[in-house]
């Protein structure tokens, strides 16, 4: 099993879409596949119409029965959702609650991992969506995850909260016992203002690590949204989702080399 998180401190560069596209990819490959929502907002849990509001059953029972995980708990959690190979377990506003308690010495930094590691034979992939904030939420997914995907809209200001990742990403390096291999996604991009070419330009010169390639913005993702299906099965929605069916092919090629590299070097 493998797990991606999709994070980034901004909110509004598309983690949400990043993560139901590239879940819905590998679930059409016919790999098993976990998404699992740690967001209080619940956009990924609403996609696929579980209301966060209302929902008891979520990634929040998690955090508060932790010292209870077993695989059994862990299985309560996962919804079906229509598409064959795709399960979720949503989020529940009540997650916004755990940002006040400290990641103390009963491993409340590490839950994520914990649970997974119960039902790790049940799937071949796990996708994280992240909050926008860095916290305990954040820390779990980052600690849990082999890859971490982040997107980043094609702006300014979004590249300035990309130097506040990065220097996150530099900190909390220094206490996991793994390298965290990482990909800059570039999104939302629009060839027609200059604002879109110019940031993406800069993304491309300043920064390791980005991919080559870039998502556009297409209204096809919200009515995709909205339909509750994953983009590539959307009609019209060609373009945006065949720039994902790229990313997955490529990040797909990062995690091999990693792999090789990571035998060789063992």
């Amino acid at each position: 099993m493998k797990t991606w998180t999709v994070a980034n401190q901004k909110g509004g560069v598309a983690k949400t879409t990043t993560s139901v596209a590239l879940g819905g990819l590998f679930a059409q490959r016919g790999e098993r596949t976990l998404l699992l929502d740690i967001d209080p907002h619940g956009s990924l849990s609403s996609y696929f119409r579980c209301d966060p509001d209302s929902q008891t059953a979520s990634t929040f029972t998690l955090f508060e029965k932790r010292k209870l995980l077993s695989d059994g708990l862990v299985r309560d959690l996962f919804v079906k959702t229509a598409f064959e190979f795709l399960t979720i377990i949503p989020a529940s506003t009540a997650l916004a609650t755990l940002e006040r308690q400290s990641i103390g010495p009963d491993g409340m930094g590490l839950v994520l991992a914990k649970s997974l590691s119960l039902v790790e034979h049940e799937f071949d992939r796990v996708i994280i969506d992240c909050p926008p904030q860095l916290g305990v939420l954040m820390v779990n997914a980052l600690a849990a995850c082999d890859q971490l995907i982040v997107p980043v809209q094609t702006e300014f200001l979004a590249l300035q909260g990309l130097d506040r990742l990065l220097r996150t990403l530099s900190m909390l390096r220094k206490s996991r016992k793994k390298k965290l291999n990482y990909t800059v996604v570039p999104t939302m991009f629009d060839r027609r203002t200059q604002a879109s070419v110019t940031s993406l330009r800069r993304l491309r010169n300043d920064y390791q690590c980005v991919w080559p390639g870039k998502i556009p913005i297409d209204t096809k993702f919200r009515d995709a949204s909205k339909a509750g299906v994953p983009p590539h099965l959307y009609p019209g929605a060609a373009r945006g989702a065949e720039a994902y069916a790229s990313l997955l092919h490529y990040l797909i090629d990062v995690e091999n080399e990693k792999a090789v590299v990571g035998g060789l070097s063992g």
